[in-house]
């Protein structure tokens, strides 16, 4: 492997915002590692952009709750490849209720309701990699 090519590797990453790349070729494996670098275009992009939306719905903003990836690693929106999803849009949980599956160096993690209430919006795909802190659901919080 050349540098010009380790370069370009550099660079794909820094285009697709991939904060880990493996590659293997002529006979020779490595891993590139991005720590922090996407991460500070993306926080300073996203609420610039959700600004204007959050503007609209203030009163009800309130009652909304963010469920957070509290690591990187691969988001699984259900137990098995054919499986049902564990949650919808839509879908009534309970507090603890899984939601989904963040795998992490070969763990599989499972994500819980922090309260009782309904799915809004879920902000991530199956098989999608996701970034410590991506938002994965925004749940109405039902009232006590």
């Amino acid at each position: 492997m050349y540098e010009e090519e380790i370069r370009s590797y550099a660079g794909l990453m820094e285009e697709l915002q991939l904060t880990g790349l493996e590659v293997e070729a002529e006979g020779v494996r490595f891993r590139l590692e991005r720590q922090g670098a996407p991460v500070a275009p993306v926080a300073v992009a996203q609420p610039a952009a959700a600004a204007p939306a959050q503007s609209g719905k203030s009163e009800a903003a309130g009652d909304l709750v963010e469920i957070t990836s509290p690591m990187v690693g691969v988001f699984y929106s259900s137990p098995a490849e054919n499986a049902e999803p564990f949650v919808t849009t839509g879908s009534h949980v309970k507090k603890g209720d899984v939601l989904c599956i963040i795998e992490a160096m070969k763990l599989m993690n499972e994500i819980t309701a922090e309260c009782d209430g309904t799915i809004v919006e879920i902000g991530a795909g199956n098989n999608q990699v996701v970034d410590y802190g991506h938002v994965l659901f925004r749940m109405r919080k039902e009232q006590a």
